[in-house]
């Protein structure tokens, strides 16, 4: 008698899952639909409509490196930017969290719990906050407008992040092996390169997925701290966005848009379901 009834709570179940799916796929599906429309078609036709054709104009355009003095018309050298930008500072930021997790969690010194408490300080900082002491130490060290002052922006900031992650990450490591480790005559940097950063891997995945993500879709630093050909793609994509002349290209606006997102979702179809893993390997200690 009861497995009806099982069998209707499922169905109401997927449903009810799938009403949620849709409703949460369809501003991505109006935004490829109109990418491969004309301009007629998105002035004549519905918005949920298919295009009647695949049409690769608007990527194309929406991917054109063609500049005019400091003016670009398409994404490539903003793309390219970011991506300059977006490696060496996840590389570094989640490095130096390594590092710092490592230290915190088991190499305690007098003031270490002040010193970790003032760092965490950090993460609840809002951006606004510290741009004008950013861009002051930036102009010292002749990295404002570059790409390299974005990066050390992005490694300042999400170290603080990354070391949290770390931090907790490695509380879970028994304290006994770093002590026996110790007692063998393991040295500081050795018991973390062997012992501790071979079991970091869920955690480091943790790390490349949240700086990547905040990094590249970081807009505030980038129109801030950086200008002209040194800009990242999301100013990019707000310049092709806001700049436009003539009749409005609904068609280029939404393929630079897909543009812009594809490497954080690829990030996440890649690696996204070690996210939540790294995140609760370190919940339970021992």
């Amino acid at each position: 008698m009861k497995s009806p009834q099982l069998s209707l709570g499922r169905i109401a179940l997927y449903a009810l899952l799938l009403v949620f799916m849709l409703y949460y796929l369809a501003p991505l599906y109006v935004m490829l639909a109109t990418s491969f429309k004309s301009l007629d078609e998105i002035r004549s036709g519905n918005l949920l409509s298919l295009p009647s054709g695949v049409n690769g104009a608007a990527w194309a355009k929406a991917w054109s490196s063609a500049c005019t003095g400091v003016t670009c018309e398409g994404l490539q050298p903003f793309f390219m930017n970011s991506l300059k930008m977006v490696i060496p500072a996840v590389l570094i930021s989640t490095f130096l969290g390594a590092f710092n997790g490592y230290v915190f969690a088991h190499w305690r010194f007098r003031g270490s719990e002040v010193l970790f408490t003032a760092l965490l300080v950090g993460c609840f900082i809002p951006f606004q906050v510290v741009i004008l002491p950013m861009a002051r130490v930036l102009g010292e060290l002749g990295l404002a407008n570059t790409t390299s002052g974005l990066v050390l922006v992005h490694v300042v900031y999400g170290t603080a992040f990354t070391t949290l992650f770390f931090r907790n990450y490695y509380i879970s490591v028994p304290e006994e092996l770093i002590k026996a480790a110790r007692i063998d005559g393991a040295g500081f940097f050795l018991i973390f390169r062997k012992i501790v950063l071979p079991i970091s891997g869920p955690i480091f995945v943790v790390c490349i997925i949240w700086q990547f993500t905040q990094i590249w879709n970081d807009f505030l630093f980038g129109v801030v701290f950086a200008s002209g050909e040194s800009q990242p793609v999301t100013v990019g994509l707000n310049n092709l966005v806001n700049t436009s002349t003539g009749v409005k290209e609904y068609n280029v606006d939404m393929a630079a848009a897909i543009i812009a997102a594809l490497p954080t979702l690829f990030v996440y179809m890649v690696a996204g379901r070690y996210f939540v893993r790294g995140l609760t390997a370190g919940a339970v200690k021992g």
